[in-house]
């Protein structure tokens, strides 16, 4: 038979390990056609922060960066749409890190 307090600790131990998950933060990028040339992405985190200062680049398939950037103080890059094919990597550290493939941009 388990005792109560050992019963109690192990819940609680288990309830602190849970409490880490409640505090994650996950990111969050979003592209989209402002019109036929532009594209503007808008980065941050599930918990509702901002990204500004976080690397957001363009790349093509080969593996060039097309367009290399930081997003603003508003959390938002646009750029001038390449021609070809292309992938936005939003890069906010290990484990943070959002591809956005251009036949997943949002068009108006």
């Amino acid at each position: 038979m388990i005792k109560p307090n050992v019963l109690r600790s192990v819940a609680g131990i288990a309830l602190l390990s849970l409490s880490g998950l409640a505090l994650a933060h996950n990111p969050m990028c979003q592209c989209e056609e402002v019109d036929a040339e532009n594209i503007r992405c808008t980065g941050g985190f599930s918990d509702g922060s901002g990204a500004a200062g976080v690397t957001l680049d363009v790349i093509g398939y080969d593996e060039s960066i097309l367009v290399p950037g930081k997003l603003a103080d508003d959390s938002t890059l646009t750029f001038k749409k390449p021609e070809g094919e292309f992938y936005v990597l939003f890069d906010a550290g290990p484990g943070h890190i959002v591809e956005i493939d251009h036949t997943e941009i949002e068009t108006p």
